[in-house]
């Protein structure tokens, strides 16, 4: 009997949900340690510890509420799918409409008319076929053999939210890194004196065993992942600067120029939009969707033939 090993992928959903309980256990035993059990007591101080405990609980509220914003956002939101019966534009629809698509070695024979705008860029239609979906793939695009379809502009399936990484989540992924970084962060630098205290507490007993071990796993966890998250900030800003996809690092090292990168303003855009006051928020405005085609995820701007 052959083994579908595609098949199997998809049990890393039930893998998934468990995160999703992890991340819920995290927040809360960071929520009691460092709001309930050490930061909010301080609040009956009065003078500068209150003051202190005020900016720290405000700030671990504000970074917790947009944290679990742009998680939920990623869980929860479509990254992308392909349209049905999708096809790509012909080269009159493209000149009408004033853009066009970009195209590589899979393109199909009906799709190859180019076009060049005045600015050094071209579009043109780059299409591929997904055999397991019986469908064209707009460029970019790629089949998740855990989600078992094709997702637009696809980065990676995360199993931390059950879901893919792609056109329409990214920035929320993006902010959701961000934020937890900053928190894990912040719960590590206020718990430390707690943490330092902890042995001589323990010995002298001025604490019960138990708060004492939810501040020092709370601590070493927050310390962890406050590592952890700082490489993983590094390599997203690397490939939001270049305008990669996680799963396109291969093809852009083969390449002497990436053909999407664009410079680094047009490349944040394309995932950020132009609207400064959503910039740190999981919401994109109607008016970037309209006018930047890449957030939609089906047509991308490329560098010129010459120029890539």
């Amino acid at each position: 009997m052959e083994i579908n090993l595609f098949r199997l992928c998809t049990g890393l959903k039930a893998i998934g949900y468990f995160m999703i309980l992890l991340v819920a256990a995290i927040v809360s035993v960071s929520y009691y340690a460092v709001v309930v059990l050490t930061w909010g007591p301080e609040l009956l101080r009065g003078g500068l510890h209150s003051v202190l405990a005020i900016v720290i609980i405000v700030l671990f509220h504000f970074l917790l509420i947009m944290l679990l914003w742009s998680y939920f956002m990623v869980v929860f939101r479509d990254p992308g799918s392909v349209p049905e019966n999708w096809k790509p534009p012909t080269p009159e629809e493209i000149l009408e409409a004033g853009s066009s698509l970009t195209s590589s070695e899979n393109t199909a024979p009906e799709a190859s008319t180019s076009i060049h705008s005045t600015d050094g860029q071209e579009r043109r239609p780059e299409v591929g076929y997904c055999s397991r979906c019986q469908n064209a793939k707009p460029p970019r695009c790629h089949h998740c053999s855990v989600c078992q379809r094709c997702v637009l502009k696809m980065d990676h399936h995360c199993v931390w939210v059950v879901n893919c990484v792609g056109a329409s989540n990214y920035k929320s992924f993006l902010l959701f890194l961000l934020y937890t970084f900053l928190e894990t962060t912040m719960d590590t630098l206020v718990l430390l004196p707690h943490f330092i205290n902890f042995f001589s507490e323990a010995k002298s007993h001025s604490t019960s065993p138990g708060n004492l071990a939810v501040v020092f796993v709370t601590f070493v966890l927050n310390l962890a992942f406050s590592l952890s998250l700082l490489c993983f900030v590094v390599m997203h800003v690397s490939l939001l600067s270049s305008n990669t996809t996680s799963v396109e690092v291969y093809e852009k090292r083969r390449s002497t120029r990436w053909k999407y990168d664009l410079g680094r303003k047009k490349n944040f855009e394309q995932v950020f939009g132009t609207k400064k006051a959503l910039w740190f928020f999981p919401l994109l405005s109607k008016e970037d969707l309209d006018n930047i085609p890449a957030l939609r995820g089906l047509e991308f701007p490329t560098l010129s033939d010459n120029e890539a």
